[in-house]
């Protein structure tokens, strides 16, 4: 199985909102064990697929809590309260990391590679990963979130880093 480039910052693709999945097939499901093994080799816990250039609303994850490899389609928050301060990384913005406050328990409801509703309860890091990947499919990066002074940070880290714009060609040139 093949493992798929990871879009970063500066690819269009992640700045638009995903569609809803429409149907679960085969292809699909080879989608997503392709997405497992790019998340695993990047390293990460959580996988978007816009950030492989796939247009649709789902994502995969593992958090490293016994559960295993899972994966949610058409995703949507039902429940999100209190608040939890922690260290916030992206692989679209390698090397990257900025402390956010988002809730700290978030309830998610999605469907599985089966076609079953599935509603899980996120605490802490699981939380904080549906949130993260859920902005991915709405087009909305970290970045989106930070305040001024963070943003005007981590742009700067991202010039250094010679991210940016594509050309339309597909290279990146710094901004």
């Amino acid at each position: 199985m093949a493992t798929h480039q990871i879009r970063v910052f500066g690819d269009p693709v992640l700045k638009r909102p995903a569609a809803p999945v429409t149907e679960v097939d085969g292809a699909l499901a080879k989608l997503v064990d392709a997405m497992f093994e790019t998340m695993y080799e990047a390293p990460g816990v959580g996988l978007a697929a816009p950030q492989v250039g796939v247009q649709r609303r789902f994502f995969v994850y593992d958090i490293g809590d016994g559960e295993g490899p899972q994966v949610m389609l058409n995703p949507q928050v039902v429940a999100a309260s209190g608040e939890w301060l922690y260290e916030e990384g992206c692989l679209s913005l390698p090397g990257l990391a900025f402390e956010m406050v988002r809730p700290k328990l978030v309830t998610v409801q999605a469907q599985d590679l089966d076609g079953n509703e599935v509603v899980i309860e996120g605490d802490e890091l699981l939380g904080r990963v549906f949130l993260h990947e859920i902005d991915h499919l709405d087009g909305v990066l970290m970045l989106d979130r930070l305040d001024k002074a963070q943003r005007k940070q981590a742009m700067r880290e991202l010039r250094e880093q010679g991210m940016g714009v594509l050309t339309p060609g597909g290279r990146k040139h710094a901004l």
